[in-house]
């Protein structure tokens, strides 16, 4: 068996997700098939003896959606200038519309050249015309909404479209009968009622992608902990590469500062190393030659050479986002009971509302009465309330979690978390803040405390150093002003020396105070320090 998720294009609502994943399960050869709405994706268990990706990609197709190929990245399709203006263009003309099919029954002002009552027909032109602006706006809609009913996967879009066109043709045949002389059908006209229903189907669109947008921003913020470029030596001569560019076997340069670029093994230098978005543990590990170092992972004091070994795909990280996404796409017992519910929630409704079209018709009470329920039905009952909420609840949890450092394997494990009373650590269980924090303070100076760590914490500002991010926080909680530094130096491997306020400041371990040959009377404490640290 073999496994892959398909990027699916098409999938507006949860009947769209759920029809699609009835669809590939029928299929011979495969095993499981389990597809997200909100990350847009299926994740299908296969028998590669029998079928390929072609052949699921063709399924996809039969069941009336795209396949964009293989999943490869989380993509946030933000929403562009052009976007807004049309959404904006097309509120104001949703406004006209209203206004001026409308506006006379609640007595505003009325514009002589479109008023029902005297100009009935440039008052429907205008309607008419203003009604085509929308269902061009809102073609998506329909067309996905038929091209899923002749596939027999009838969704949202379904109800939305059938309801539109029954209240267009409706309303054609009554501007028909006015144009031949029945004037009191201006009155029965619903053009604003497909326009508005389509507007305010891509309003709630619009919403819904900001909304899906935002939770995938927290699992695609784990891709951005590795760095952009790495510096690669090529028969001994160093170049910046983009990580596309690094192949296996590439000896890459890290030095103080610098994130590792991908998984690998050190073969020169030592340092230490910040592990903490893995571990949870802020304390540095110290690394040195045959040494493994994780992607993201960040260099602290040392400069080392290590060969590229797992790149791409296979780091790391790629591998926790791939878990984080198929945990995403494994379903609580809450979400199959809403797929269960919301599968065959949508051909109920159709056949509702043309059994109540009928009876109003048997009961008397005339076409249009019985039209306006028909169509008041349809676009109503939305089953997108159950079939997203559930799924978009369950992503946005496990996205949180990712961003924190939680990593979820099921779904199911969210549900049955509300059960847990106690958490237990074993001995090894690390609880820290996951980022340095100053925890401890020996002052041989006459300077105060505070005074101290403003000298230090400004200097510190200076540094892209890991370790000098916790001064500089301790400036910011403690409101302390950072002072004007010049004359900045990095001194790779040892520390950094600068110049505040007149004076000279080294900042740094023993190795440096060694360098520049300054007597160091502390030498035991300092011992004393790094033992406890151990």
């Amino acid at each position: 068996m073999k496994k892959i998720i398909l990027s699916i294009d098409g999938m507006t609502c949860s009947a769209c997700s759920n029809g699609l994943e009835k669809y590939l399960n029928k299929q011979d050869g495969v095993k499981e098939a389990t597809v997200n709405l909100v990350m847009a994706n299926a994740s299908i268990e296969y028998d590669e003896k029998i079928l390929t990706v072609e052949k699921l990609e063709e399924f996809v197709k039969q069941a009336g959606f795209k396949s964009l190929g293989e999943f490869k990245e989380i993509k946030i399709e933000s929403k562009n200038k052009k976007e807004k203006i049309k959404f904006i263009i097309f509120t104001i003309l949703a406004i006209l519309l209203m206004y001026i099919s409308m506006g006379h029954m609640i007595n505003l002002p009325t514009i002589t050249i479109i008023n029902p009552h005297t100009n009935s027909t440039s008052y429907m032109l205008c309607l008419l015309l203003l009604t085509i602006a929308f269902l061009w706006y809102g073609f998506d809609i329909l067309k996905n909404g038929y091209k899923n009913l002749i596939h027999k996967t009838p969704n949202m879009d379904t109800l939305v479209g059938i309801g539109v066109v029954a209240s267009l043709l409706y309303s054609i045949y009554n501007m028909y009968m006015v144009i031949i002389g029945n004037h009191h059908m201006v009155m029965n006209l619903y053009f604003e009622s497909a326009a508005i229903v389509i507007y305010f189907i891509k309003l709630g669109r619009y919403v819904d992608g900001i909304s899906k947008d935002k939770t995938k921003e927290a699992i695609q913020k784990l891709v951005k902990i590795t760095p952009n470029t790495a510096i690669v030596k090529i028969d001994g001569v160093e170049k910046e590469v983009t990580l596309d560019e690094i192949h296996k076997g590439d000896i890459i340069i890290s030095r103080p500062g610098d994130k590792i670029a991908v998984d690998g093994e050190i073969i020169m230098g030592k340092t230490h190393l910040d592990e903490s978005f893995i571990t949870g543990e802020s304390k540095p590990v110290a690394k040195e030659i045959g040494n493994t170092v994780i992607a993201g992972s960040i260099n602290y004091d040392g400069y080392i050479e290590y060969r590229a070994e797992r790149i791409g795909r296979e780091s790391t990280i790629s591998e926790i986002v791939r878990l984080v996404v198929e945990a995403s796409n494994t379903k609580a017992p809450i979400a199959k009971v809403a797929d269960k519910v919301s599968g065959i929630f949508v051909p109920v409704v159709i056949l509702i509302s043309i059994i109540t079209f009928f009876i109003y018709l048997i009961l008397g009470l005339g076409i249009e009465a019985a039209l306006i329920t028909f169509v008041t039905v349809l676009v109503v009952a939305c089953p997108c309330s159950l079939g997203l909420a559930t799924p978009l609840a369950i992503v946005i949890s496990e996205g949180l979690c990712a961003q924190k450092g939680i990593l979820v394997k099921k779904s199911e494990i969210l549900e049955n978390a509300q059960k847990i009373d106690t958490i237990v650590f074993d001995k090894t269980g690390t609880l820290t803040y996951g980022k340095l924090k100053i925890s401890k303070v020996i002052n041989y100076s006459n300077m105060k405390e505070d005074r101290l760590l403003q000298i230090v914490g400004s200097i510190e500002s200076k540094s892209t150093h890991p370790i000098g991010k916790a001064f500089t926080d301790y400036l910011q909680e403690n409101n302390l002003t950072v002072l004007n530094v010049t004359n900045f130096e990095n001194i790779v491997g040892l520390g950094i020396k600068a110049e505040t306020e007149n004076d000279e400041i080294l900042l740094g371990s023993s190795k440096l105070i060694s360098k520049y040959e300054i007597k160091n009377s502390h030498i035991e404490d300092e011992k004393v320090l790094a033992k406890e640290r151990e």
